[in-house]
């Protein structure tokens, strides 16, 4: 049913109009008529219109002037302009208000039927258009809560790679290089700075956990709320800037009190709200343990770490970015961005504090040690006591900063080497092996899962190792051998087909066939024949 609105001083151009329709479109319209100007606005807003057939020259208002009104209260509405003044101004406005069609009096009836027909369709594709627009918000509604525990997961835990993120800030129309985190604990009361009954309050308010996710969209549009795990919900809140000044903290914790009070009134149980720094993505994890300790060492609702006496503070000028980058640099075996930015911090040392000679030093001894201790933990250098008993004497009789910068950036050379040796000694040793299990067990039905299994692996992790070092796929991998053995029966024995297939791992025939001809481009049969 489509509602229309016929507008026209003349009576007998009204009932034509409702003749056509009635007799054209039988019950498939609405129709309601005005005479006025006045009228069909009065009229439009009550009856809400689908379409209006207007004419120009009315009583009072004009067509023009109550199309540009009725457009404000009524941006979907499709008119339809007859008149029988064929004036160019009247085109104009009529095409600038986004009319349909404009048709000159005396009209026939089969030009309305066929601008009718066309109306039709168009209101149709619009419907539909808004159906499937709110159907898509309908499945968004439903998928948007996973894809936002699994972004706040990945940056908090670091199980990402950097496309990885990218695709989540594109997937949530994230534009933010920077955020801090926040940690909504629940209980069922709060002792200390503990929650009682904790876990029982994180079940109970599971079925909340929607109604929660609004009340904190209201209060921080941007947020990405985590789920619930046990009593706690993650959330990251991205940032325009990397560092939030005094003003924009005390809003932000007198918002969030404000907050933890609806959320009680919400459920019914006691919430404190943690909040971290604000950091780089990269550093989400720092930012979740700062929100953690910062409720662990107050009692109020609302905890910034700012305010504790907790996370380490810096003289302005020191470069706590950089040296993020170095030790990150450092852990990811990346050997020469890590030796560049070694030059860069201690140049930098030099610049800022040259004249302090003592404190360069100690500095130097202080970050060498700390870079052969990721190596140590890693399992990339092994750690004899007496090693380093060099190093203090080393650094105190360097003759000249130069001698001591190449001692420096040689260090993290060689702890960030040891940790790329590492780790490429153990890809080589889980390659070699997975390959040498897939050697000897191709010929039975193995599995991605199963091989994962044997190598304690996960998985995702195995495939995407697999394929770094081999070029291929395991699938493709373990395809290819059993082609090379099929390729070597066929030639070299009077094995059945059958027999082919069970000896390298393929249950079916044609199955077997079908893979042979994809590969090879012609059939196991065709090639035997060849050869």
């Amino acid at each position: 049913m489509y509602r229309i609105l016929l507008a026209d001083d003349e009576g007998i151009v009204l009932d034509s109009l409702k003749m056509i329709i009635h007799k054209n479109f039988p019950e498939e319209f609405q129709i309601e008529t005005a005479r006025t100007g006045r009228d069909v606005i009065e009229l439009a807003e009550v009856f809400r219109p689908d379409i209006a057939f207007m004419d120009i020259q009315m009583p009072g208002i004009n067509g023009i002037d109550a199309m540009r009104e009725i457009k404000k209260i009524n941006t979907n509405i499709i008119f339809v302009v007859l008149t029988a003044y064929d004036r160019f101004e009247y085109a104009k406005e009529s095409a600038n208000l986004g009319v349909f069609e404009y048709m000159n009096k005396p009209f026939t009836a089969d030009a309305i039927i066929e601008v009718l027909n066309r109306v039709i369709r168009k209101i149709n594709s619009n419907r539909k258009k808004r159906s499937d627009d709110l159907k898509i918000r309908e499945k968004m509604e439903t998928v948007t809560p996973i894809i936002e525990t699994g972004f706040v997961y990945s940056i908090m835990f670091e199980e990402f790679s950097e496309d990885e993120v990218e695709n989540y800030k594109q997937l949530l129309e994230l534009d933010c290089e920077n955020g801090c985190m926040m940690v909504f604990a629940v209980g069922e009361d709060q002792k200390g700075s503990q929650m009682t009954n904790a876990v029982g309050a994180g079940v109970k308010i599971q079925k909340f956990y929607a109604k929660i996710r609004e009340q904190i969209h209201e209060c921080w549009r941007d947020a990405i709320v985590g789920s619930i795990i046990s009593s706690r919900i993650p959330v990251f809140l991205p940032q325009d800037k990397p560092k939030m000044d005094y003003e924009e903290r005390i809003e932000m914790i007198d918002r969030n009190r404000e907050l933890a009070r609806n959320l009680f009134k919400l459920t019914d149980c006691k919430f404190r709200i943690g909040i971290g720094s604000t950091v780089k993505l990269r550093d989400s994890l720092r930012s979740y343990e700062e929100s953690i300790n910062a409720l662990a060492n107050s009692v109020g609702s609302v905890a910034h770490v700012d305010d504790m006496p907790l996370s380490c503070q810096y003289d302005d000028e020191y470069p706590v970015e950089l040296e993020g980058q170095l030790f990150e640099s450092l852990r990811a075996a990346d050997v020469e961005t890590c030796k560049r930015l070694a030059a860069d911090f201690f140049d930098w040392m030099i610049q800022a504090y040259g004249e302090t000679e003592p404190a360069v030093r100690v500095k130097t001894i202080e970050f060498v040690l700390w870079a052969e201790h990721e190596a140590y933990l890693v399992g990339a250098m092994k750690y004899h006591f007496t090693d380093r008993s060099d190093y203090l004497l080393r650094v105190t009789s360097a003759e000249n900063n130069s001698s001591l910068r190449d001692w420096f950036v040689g260090k993290f050379r060689d702890a960030c080497s040891k940790i790329a040796t590492k780790q490429e000694n153990h890809e080589n040793h889980v390659v070699a092996e997975a390959k040498a299990f897939i050697q000897k067990n191709f010929g039975n039905d193995i599995s991605l899962d199963e091989l994962s299994r044997v190598l304690n692996l996960s998985p995702y992790y195995f495939s995407k190792l697999f394929k770094e070092e081999t070029g291929m796929t395991f699938m493709e991998y373990l395809t290819n051998l059993r082609l090379d053995r099929a390729k070597d029966l066929l030639k070299n024995s009077n094995l059945t087909m059958k027999e082919i297939c069970s000896d390298i791992g393929y249950g079916d025939p044609n199955y077997f066939s079908r893979i042979f001809k994809k590969n090879l481009g012609m059939t196991p049969t065709e090639y035997r024949e060849l050869n």
